[in-house]
């Protein structure tokens, strides 16, 4: 796990293990990170060395979307163990007894309202992936895309009045879009060649931090020689803060520190 500062572009190696761990999440207070790894959640303080397993009773199965909650005391992961395609559940941050959020699935999560009041994900309906919302503690969902083509990776702004995704509907390449929370309002951000996948505003307002693919991968494989790159949050012509070997369980989800001055991504070692 390598954590990466945005601006002076220094990075410091915070976690190495021969273990699979992915997608990590900066906490609000700053001190640790969360990641999953083997169907397991865990901590990993700042000042520490050692994973420590967070108590999510029986989902056992979590992939690597999850994320903390803005007020830092509840955390959503996504699991598949009990309906047996991935579901959305929130839990406290400590850990404790799930409580289901979404009663369709598959539901993949990614972002939290910075109001913390509802929870943004990719869904599978009717055979097509659009993007959703629904409140923390469940019910209605309300779905926000689509037509033909894959929607993933929404995350809100820190306003909260704009949720960014990437998509490939228009007939190309996955390319970032943004589109404001009740789902108007649709804004195509990127235009290029490569694979886009995943954006993540920062906390300060200031960036997008996304993940690129080369122009012949499809989906978002894990074992690929990839690009993070940083883009103004109004559009503009993007950076590569980082290229490195990974892709799947990079940044699957929010990962900037809370004051937007670093981010955290992992890494993987070639097969």
């Amino acid at each position: 796990m390598v954590l990466h500062d945005i601006d002076s572009g220094e990075e410091v190696v915070a976690y190495e293990t021969d273990d699979l761990i992915e997608a990590p999440n900066w906490s609000p207070c700053g001190t640790f990170l969360i990641v999953n790894g083997g169907g397991l959640m865990y901590r990993l303080d700042l000042d520490g060395t050692e994973l420590q397993r967070i108590d999510t009773r029986a989902c056992t199965h979590c992939n690597n979307d999850h994320g903390i909650s803005p007020d830092g005391t509840m955390l959503a992961i996504s699991d598949n163990a009990a309906p047996g395609e991935s579901c959305i559940y929130t839990l406290p941050i400590t850990g404790g007894e799930p409580m289901r959020v979404t009663e369709n699935v598959p539901s993949y999560w990614h972002g939290w309202s910075p109001d913390g009041a509802r929870l943004a994900y990719t869904a599978r309906r009717d055979g097509v992936f659009q993007i959703f919302t629904i409140p923390v503690e469940g019910g209605e969902e309300t779905q926000l895309t689509e037509g033909p083509g894959h929607r993933d990776g929404p995350d809100y702004t820190p306003g909260g009045d704009w949720i960014w995704f990437n998509s490939d509907h228009h007939g190309g390449l996955p390319e970032l879009w943004r589109m404001h929370s009740d789902g108007s309002a649709l804004q195509r951000m990127t235009d290029d060649e490569r694979v886009n996948w995943f954006p993540h505003p920062s906390p300060d307002g200031r960036h997008v931090l996304y993940l690129a693919y080369r122009s012949h991968v499809t989906g978002h494989p894990r074992s690929e020689d990839v690009e993070l790159r940083v883009m103004p949050s109004e559009g503009g012509p993007p950076r590569t803060a980082a290229a490195f070997h990974g892709g799947q369980g990079s940044i699957n989800v929010p990962c900037w520190a809370p004051d937007g001055k670093r981010f955290a991504y992992m890494r993987y070692s070639r097969a």
